[in-house]
């Protein structure tokens, strides 16, 4: 990395690449591997590993010419978080429950928290992250201090009143409020998927999955009758889509 920068010999591109320009590649890497793993494909998981540690061997550089942090000091950082987190395994604290560890675990963050002087309940989630995940930890976070619907039922009535605030919104289309509407029911459904013990991004990774394999399979179906999607009715389309979505649940 550190040729790859070197002013004088360095690679062009890399040379010119700042954290900003370089964090949505290290974004893009950590998918590569939830990617690899969701495949089970541990013959590409090596690589996209490798990948995902370039990414943070080039921010430590980028810190270390700044003269801020190098490698041994990201390193170092995450081994005395993790023995602090973990009094039971490296210290004397007793050996808890996987409950009682995630609870100790969250009371640590929060007074690390403070310390960083991050202080309030929804202190310290990061803005960066997915939309639909930040939406189920922001909520989350809000629930532990009993700001919460008491079942999913409740979150399910929720939704029916954000629907009908968007359809009352579509006869004028005023973007900004369509937006609005839109924005509220996407996090209604986090909550939805938060209370059921679901993780949003990972159902709507699935769904997009679903709609992929169902997409693919409708088009082989119409190329195998001489016919492009585009060609056809949407009417068409839907009846194989049906076929298509029926045969799956007969396990074909």
């Amino acid at each position: 990395m550190a040729a790859l920068r070197d002013l004088q010999t360095g690679c062009p591109w890399d040379k010119e690449q700042s954290f900003s320009t370089i964090a949505p590649y290290t974004i893009e890497e950590a998918y590569e591997v939830a990617d690899a793993i969701a495949r089970a494909d541990f013959t590409a998981l090596p690589d996209e590993l490798g990948d995902l540690l370039f990414q943070v061997v080039y921010h430590a550089r980028m810190a270390e010419e700044a003269g801020h942090f190098g490698f041994a000091e990201v390193a170092k950082t995450i081994a005395d978080k993790m023995v602090r987190r973990h009094p039971h395994v490296f210290g004397a604290a007793a050996v808890r429950s996987a409950t009682e560890q995630s609870a100790a675990w969250e009371a640590q963050k929060t007074v690390e928290r403070a310390a960083r002087d991050e202080t309030g309940t929804l202190a310290g989630v990061p803005v960066g992250l997915p939309a639909l995940t930040r939406a189920a930890k922001l909520t989350s976070r809000a629930a532990r201090v009993g700001f919460d619907w008491p079942d999913a039922a409740a979150v399910l009535a929720k939704l029916d009143e954000e629907v009908a605030e968007l359809r009352a919104e579509l006869p004028e289309a005023r973007p900004e409020r369509l937006a609005d509407e839109v924005g509220d029911l996407l996090f209604v459904m986090a909550n939805l998927a938060r209370k059921l013990d679901l993780d949003p991004e990972a159902c709507l990774r699935q769904a997009n999955l679903k709609f992929q394999r169902r997409f693919n399979r409708m088009e082989h179906s119409a190329v195998s009758t001489g016919t492009m999607l585009a060609e056809m009715p949407l009417e068409e389309m839907e009846a194989i889509w049906q076929t298509i979505k029926h045969n799956k649940e007969l396990g074909t």
